[in-house]
């Protein structure tokens, strides 16, 4: 008997019976389900351990969210989307339980994706850490007013950028924040960093792509509000002076596929596709 765990997200309603028809149903199936909320952090971070799998019901905000969680724990994710992006579910509301099936019989594939550890230095001491999947944002405040940020890579200096922000994204990040901001679209199965510069004003206004393992220092130079954000959802406020240091996570986020490899560039293009309609 497998013990798999359900998240639902308290803010789509739906998710919450969706997560109990889905445990009657494994129940049927021989195994034994535990439900839980996204935002119970501490309860769901007790249980994680004893866990096969967890399922994800939401947006991909709840899979940020869970990805954290897991990734201590070494447990991976299968995403079935009730948002409305859902680019990293692996699964619709009409199809979770043919999907859900091949996974428990073993007919699935483990994708690994790189994460993001960014540490927020102040007067030389670590004061605060986050962990990402999608990207680590150095932006500014509310005033409508550009930083002065000064990039490092692995001890050297490369660049200093006037700017409204600094992206820091990981190739799943690559098709958020980053591709808005007009960075390059990355496979998953890349090992790589992307930086990219929001409304660069007279200073680099490219994307750079760096190894894995290079340690990413930015120097904060500025006398208003600027913010550290981690997927968009943690949030600190810096200080001029602040320095963030971002290097790959000392572990991988799995999610579970029962797609082909190629699921990504399909995926891509139809999400692609579906927001042109939108705005046409």
């Amino acid at each position: 008997m497998t013990l798999i765990g359900i998240l639902h997200q308290p803010r789509i309603p739906a998710t919450e019976q969706m997560a109990a028809d889905i445990a009657a149903w494994l129940a049927a199936q021989g195994h034994t389900a535990w439900t839980g909320s996204t935002w119970d952090e501490d309860d769901v971070n007790g249980r994680m351990p004893r866990f096969a799998f967890l399922i994800v019901l939401g947006g991909d905000g709840s899979t940020l969210r869970a990805a954290r969680l897991t990734v201590p724990h070494n447990v991976p994710i299968f995403g079935i989307n009730m948002g409305r992006v859902g680019f990293l579910s692996e699964a619709q509301v009409g199809n979770w339980q043919e999907k859900l099936s091949k996974v428990l019989q073993g007919d699935f594939w483990l994708e690994r994706r790189l994460m993001l550890q960014a540490e927020l230095e102040r007067d030389g001491r670590v004061i605060a850490s986050h962990t990402a999947l999608n990207d680590v944002v150095v932006g500014r405040g509310r005033q409508a007013r550009v930083l002065r940020l000064l990039l490092s890579v692995d001890g050297d200096y490369v660049t200093q950028y006037t700017a409204d922000a600094l992206i820091i994204a990981t190739p799943t990040g690559s098709t958020a924040y980053s591709m808005a901001a007009g960075g390059p679209l990355l496979p998953p199965q890349l090992q790589n960093f992307i930086v990219v510069p929001v409304a660069a004003h007279l200073s680099l206004d490219r994307a750079l792509v760096l190894h894995e393992d290079t340690i990413i220092t930015i120097d904060v130079n500025m006398d208003h509000e600027a913010v550290l954000m981690a997927d968009g959802q943690d949030s600190l406020s810096l200080q001029n002076g602040d320095k963030v240091v971002v290097q790959k996570h000392e572990h991988t986020c799995s999610f579970i596929r029962v797609e082909s490899a190629g699921y990504f560039y399909r995926r891509l293009m139809r999400r692609l596709g579906h927001a042109r309609q939108q705005n046409e």
